[in-house]
């Protein structure tokens, strides 16, 4: 099964651009597409999300906030 990871983030968020660089580090390892969205530039995001940044999805479920955990997150993508 393909996978794809989206880290939910905020400008200005240094907590955000941390998940981002270690869900970049560990997508381009297994190979998983991964993006990041911007919390803000939807108001369901933001009413969602937005008090949690950064939020990991993995295939559009949440998988956990404001850290990335990487043992958690390799076994999810396994």
């Amino acid at each position: 099964m393909a996978h794809e990871v989206t880290v939910m983030t905020r400008q200005g968020c240094s907590s955000c651009v941390q998940a981002e660089r270690d869900v970049e580090r560990i997508c381009a390892e297994l190979g998983v597409p991964w993006r990041a969205e911007d919390v803000d530039s939807d108001p369901e995001w933001q009413a969602e999300y937005g008090d949690r940044v950064p939020v990991i999805l993995v295939d559009g479920a949440e998988h956990g906030y404001w850290k990335v955990e990487e043992d958690r997150l390799r076994a999810a993508l396994a």
